[in-house]
């Protein structure tokens, strides 16, 4: 450490913990185990480890940071889509519930890709109550974690950063073994943004559940919109013309699916089935209504809420939700 002022990542390294725990042991944070306190109290002397008094009166609650406030913050690399997606107005829902009878607020960001970094390193700054992420990509995810430990991510995110999600990888086996019971065999699948986890995670079910019955897989990305599902189902066709059966990663996907099919005159479900994922509103009103794989948006992100309003999400927190098929009239038999 010669040459350098220790900082807290060189205490918690050295503890053998991760840094938002020395940070609470340092800080008294009650739920701490005293064997943990206690070995992060003797790293702090033997490197004589100062806390910076800026950051300790952020950490604090001092000038700038809302205390009473819980942060949104959504990174999406299209402008409209906050608004046209019902996935973000199902997380907003279930924030509002998981702040019923408190007098804690919300402030939602919304973020560009690009903006994001330079955004979310102001934002670790300011953040008081805690902060939900959603679609921040892991690197981000983990930088943003160092600096303000009070954080859920709603989907898995880097190593150690809390995170709430639903089953995905089975999500996408009961999609493709319900299509399978239906008679279906030339299943194709239109993923989400494969650098995401839960959209590997899908991606993974489909593959394993088709290769478990022998069957070949086949995809296309859609990048969880119509404008995708409406592409890489052109894709789709132009490769297996003779498919009969689509697994989409998102409802968004799916519509796109059903709108690409109506172009070509595929009739559904009576040619092509269509599954999608989500749940949402928008897929009993689709024509014919979709079936879907169902996640409990609104009960995650309450459950998260919660659970930040009450402290008590520490390191390696996770909390994964079941899902549900709602079986509909795009596969029907």
């Amino acid at each position: 450490m010669q040459g350098r002022r220790p900082t807290l990542v060189d205490v918690a390294t050295a503890a053998g913990v991760s840094r938002s725990t020395a940070s609470r042991a340092i800080n008294d944070h009650p739920r701490v185990a005293p064997e943990v306190r206690q070995r992060v109290r003797k790293v702090v002397e033997e490197l004589g480890y100062r806390p910076d008094p800026t950051a300790r009166a952020l950490a604090t609650g001092a000038p700038g940071r809302r205390t009473d406030t819980l942060e949104i913050i959504v990174v999406e690399g299209c402008a409209t889509a906050f608004g046209s997606n019902p996935f973000y107005g199902r997380v907003l829902e279930g924030v509002l519930d998981g702040l019923r009878g408190t007098e804690a607020r919300m402030r939602v960001h919304v973020l560009s890709v690009a903006d994001a970094p330079r955004a979310l390193d102001e934002l670790s700054r300011t953040t008081g109550l805690g902060a939900l992420l959603v679609n921040v990509d892991a690197p981000l995810a983990k930088r943003f974690y160092e600096r303000c430990p009070r954080i859920v991510s709603l989907g898995r995110s880097a190593p150690f950063v809390p995170f709430t999600e639903p089953e995905n990888l089975r999500g996408g086996r009961t999609a493709v073994r319900h299509l399978i019971e239906t008679g279906r065999r030339r299943i194709v699948a239109i993923d989400g943004r494969r650098q995401s986890p839960c959209g590997a995670d899908r991606h993974t079910g489909y593959v394993n559940q088709m290769r478990e019955a022998g069957l070949r897989p086949l995809w296309a990305v859609g990048d969880y919109s119509r404008e995708g599902g409406v592409t890489a189902t052109r894709r789709l066709l132009a490769e297996q013309p003779d498919l009969d059966a689509i697994f989409a990663a998102c409802d968004l996907s799916a519509v796109g699916a059903l709108q690409a099919l109506a172009e070509a005159g595929r009739r559904v479900p009576d040619d092509v089935a269509v599954v999608g994922f989500d749940g949402s509103l928008l897929a009993a009103c689709t024509n014919p209504p979709l079936t879907s794989v169902a996640q409990p948006v609104e009960e995650m992100t309450a459950n998260a809420v919660r659970q930040l309003l009450a402290n008590q999400v520490t390191d390696r927190w996770y909390r994964s939700f079941p899902v549900t098929l709602s079986v509909r009239q795009s596969t029907a038999a």
